[in-house]
């Protein structure tokens, strides 16, 4: 899972509708001046995309991660 922090208008689309929770609003400020979301737990990621899909500034893209970089 990969997220482009300064790319994020804050929304939360991606917080609101993760069917996992993965996301949360963080207390950093990106360069857009808004709070971007933070990853709480990317191992409850069902790699389903719909965050991708939900984001308007593509700033989020799930990728499967290789077996030995999951550990």
């Amino acid at each position: 899972m990969h997220l482009i922090k300064d790319q994020c208008k804050g929304c939360g689309y991606c917080i609101e509708f993760c069917p996992k929770k993965v996301f949360e609003e963080s207390e950093e400020i990106n360069a857009r001046g808004v709070h971007p979301p933070r990853i709480v737990d990317e191992s409850k990621c069902l790699l389903c995309g719909f965050c991708t899909a939900v984001c308007p500034d593509f700033a989020i893209f799930v990728t499967e991660k290789k077996c030995e970089e999951r550990s």
